[in-house]
């Protein structure tokens, strides 16, 4: 077996593409924060893609790590080089491993906050991009305001402190490229949120505006923050995809990332300076993107959550597993159709037919092994901005909303924390110490989960909404996931047929 690194590159099988390119004459151009599975499997492999092709070598990705956490990464890659091989699987098994390139540096901030300032301010750094999770912009779900007393922000507020969050880091590196007269960056958020150029630009000018008025303005006028959609299925990478990828190709890697087929990347052409040229590699770089994003966000995202808190409760583990079941396929489609197609926008030369047929093929790939577990992590940053858009959308319209305000109540189910066969269930949220206790509560309480307005702003003052969910959630306490699932679909059908 060959452990990775740029000294073992010719010892690699032929198969498994390697880097073409000469990384010692790459620059890094981009500093991306939150260097995890997604990033590699996406934004680094657009990246390395270009490299192959003679261009971009001066757009090399400086990662960041800012948590505790990342420090197994730092490891990983240094190890490394920054190698680090991406696997794609595909439905039929096939495996397809390629070694990426594109990040040449790795930078972890508590070790040297200043060596991450420095690349900031540096004068070839062109772009930053982040990929920090839906929670990581520090926006209240609500009001769509930055928090400004996070206890993190206060702290890197004040003077003299040393920058640990995203905004701390940016805003200075953006206070000392000024200073020295360099051009603004470009900051590009590559997370799940609708406008989520927009909402980086609030978060960032907000922050910057703390700390210098002044500065504040000139961020809010001279750094761009374009809107992107991103979409690649990456589940956490596990020690068996470590053990296949030696056993069968040879490498031992440190940290591998495994990912679907399917990659798309939607990107706003609204830059301050240079770019690279992503367009040569397929990414679709548009003028607008919101009506990506929406359709994005409300059938991919939002239909994982309508798949994986019941098929949790039901006793499945797998994504694969549960898209493989004609009944959660029939609610999901239903989902889809029904409820959140209304709420989307055309985009040319899309069928949304097709989309939401490729989305249940995509979900019911058994090679990817993508975890209930996961896609029902951190749901308080998620449904908020995923579905309870469309159910806001459908309670105006006077349409549809079974298949949704079932999908809030399996949420609410699992967050109590015990499956229906009495095992615990590990509920990893931000808000888990204050959600947990709400959802235990809603046996005796059914709108306690739902009148927390900083998720749901005013649903709970809903009557249709509410008398809908409440008698879910009944159900889904008295008869069980499958049960109440069956009820739902058999109810649609029959509804949709006397139609």
């Amino acid at each position: 077996m060959v452990a990775l690194s740029q000294a073992t590159l010719e010892q690699l099988p032929q198969s498994v593409p390697v880097p073409r390119y000469d990384r010692r004459e790459v620059r890094s151009g981009i500093v991306h924060f939150g260097v995890g599975g997604f990033h590699r499997a996406h934004q680094a492999v657009y990246l390395d893609s270009l490299m192959n092709e003679g261009k971009a070598h001066d757009y090399g990705i400086c990662g960041v790590g800012l948590l505790p956490g990342d420090a197994a990464m730092r490891d990983a890659l240094k190890a490394q080089d920054c190698l680090y091989t991406v696997v794609v699987k595909y439905p039929d098994g096939t495996l397809q491993p390629r070694v990426i390139g594109s990040i040449v540096d790795y930078l972890f901030a508590p070790d040297d906050p200043e060596a991450v300032l420095g690349k900031l301010a540096a004068p070839e750094t062109r772009l930053v991009t982040l990929t920090v999770t839906e929670g990581g912009y520090n926006i209240n779900q609500v009001t769509g305001e930055f928090d400004v007393d996070d206890p993190a922000v206060q702290a890197d507020m004040r003077p003299g402190a040393v920058p640990r969050t995203v905004f701390g880091f940016v805003v200075e590196g953006l206070r000392r490229r000024r200073e020295l007269g360099l051009p603004p960056l470009t900051v590009v958020s590559c997370d799940n949120i609708q406008g989520n150029g927009e909402v980086a630009r609030r978060a960032f000018s907000t922050f910057a505006s703390l700390m210098d008025e002044e500065l504040g303005r000139w961020v809010e006028e001279s750094v761009r923050f374009p809107n992107s959609m991103v979409d690649r299925i990456t589940p956490v990478t596990s020690q068996e995809d470590r053990q296949v990828l030696g056993e069968q190709f040879g490498i031992e890697d440190r940290w591998p990332v495994v990912c679907e087929p399917y990659i798309q990347w939607v990107l706003e052409d609204a830059f301050t300076g240079e770019r690279p040229p992503l367009e040569h590699v397929a990414v679709q770089v548009v003028d607008d993107v919101h009506p990506y994003e929406l359709i994005k966000l409300r059938l991919l995202n939002a239909g994982h959550h309508a798949l994986a808190y019941l098929g949790y409760l039901d006793g499945y583990r797998y994504a694969h597993e549960v898209a493989h079941d004609p009944l959660y396929v029939t609610f999901l489609l239903g989902y889809m159709t029904e409820e959140a197609s209304p709420t989307v926008q055309p985009v040319p030369g899309l069928d949304l037919s097709d989309y939401r047929r490729t989305l249940v093929e995509r979900f019911a790939n058994p090679s990817v092994k993508d975890t209930l577990a996961r896609l029902c992590a951190d749901t308080s940053d998620r449904i908020p901005k995923f579905l309870v858009p469309v159910i806001r959308y459908q309670l105006d319209a006077g349409g549809p909303i079974e298949r949704s305000a079932l999908v809030v109540a399996s949420w609410v189910r699992y967050a109590e924390g015990v499956d229906e066969q009495g095992e615990r269930i590990d509920v990893v949220d931000r808000l888990a110490d204050r959600l947990v206790p709400l959802a235990r509560r809603s046996h005796e309480e059914p709108t306690a989960f739902i009148s927390d307005r900083e998720l749901f702003g005013d649903l709970v003052d809903d009557e249709r909404f509410v008398s809908t969910y409440v008698r879910l959630l009944s159900s889904l306490h008295e008869r069980g996931a499958r049960a109440t699932l069956e009820d739902v679909v058999a109810s649609l059908q029959s509804a949709g047929s006397a139609r």
